[in-house]
């Protein structure tokens, strides 16, 4: 299934999309909470505006240097563990919403990634386990102010600011998410272009080892990592994020 959450105008709701990407069928209540029913009303998806597909209800989790080309093209090295840090859920946007780069930095970069969106409470989940608690799986943009991360050392602030966290365009449940092709476009000329079989450490080690840590809730989100093609964003742009089997992200950048 893919599920959308979106709004006509009106409070936000939960629908479910087509196939095609054209249709989207309402449903009741919050899909991570309730049994799916149908409303009856259909949209076209091009008549709403779909929102971000889900607001963490505690968190978002990134991961940092999953993919060993991307650690290397910023001079690191890919650690021996998950490498994780914390996003507020006040960072959190739709697809179309603005990405507004703030003044205390000026290189703002996009990095196109995965996102794991968890479906139950769950803590010390095994890696043979995770499917149970996984909902599905959306697209993500972890912006970074590049500069303020090299500055600070803990990346809270860098990674953190309010929009610097897109998602959408909807949540896919059925995926098998072990090779699907991630490119992201910098005003459509393509600047990444990897797979998630790149990974450094796949869904299953990464959602074990962040739940060994934290006690995941509904709604939760994990990031998995970018790869290679990282790069700065001037105000005015536009970066698309896309993958395989899900869809594309795609957010104008301004200047706060």
């Amino acid at each position: 299934m893919r599920i959308a959450r979106f709004t006509t105008g009106d409070d936000p709701a939960y629908g479910l999309v087509d196939g095609a990407g054209e249709k989207i069928a309402e449903i009741t209540g919050d899909p991570l909470y309730t049994k799916i029913e149908l409303t009856g009303q259909v949209y076209a998806v091009s008549d709403v505006r779909l929102l971000a597909p889900v607001i963490p209800r505690s968190k978002v989790v990134g991961v940092g240097r999953n993919y060993a080309d991307h650690a290397r093209e910023l001079g690191n090295e890919v650690p021996a563990e998950p490498l994780l840090f914390l996003i507020p859920n006040t960072a959190v946007i739709g697809p179309g919403d603005p990405v507004v780069m703030p003044p205390q930095s000026q290189d703002v970069h996009y990095e196109g990634e995965l996102a794991v969106v968890i479906g139950r409470v769950c803590k010390d989940v095994l890696p043979e386990d995770v499917a149970k608690v996984v909902f599905g799986y959306t697209v993500a943009n972890d912006v970074t102010a590049r500069d303020l991360q090299r500055s600070d050392g803990q990346w809270a602030r860098a990674k953190g600011f309010d929009t610097f966290c897109p998602l959408g365009p909807w949540i896919e449940t059925d995926l098998d998410v072990a090779d699907l092709r991630l490119t992201t476009t910098l005003d459509e000329e393509v600047v990444q272009d990897g797979t998630t079989a790149d990974m450094v450490h796949g869904v299953a080690t990464l959602v074990a080892h962040v739940s060994a840590a934290f006690t995941l809730l509904p709604g939760d989100v994990i990031l998995t990592g970018t790869p290679a093609g990282v790069g700065p964003v001037r105000p005015g742009q536009r970066v698309e994020v896309r993958i395989e089997g899900i869809g594309s992200l795609s957010n104008p950048f301004v200047r706060h």
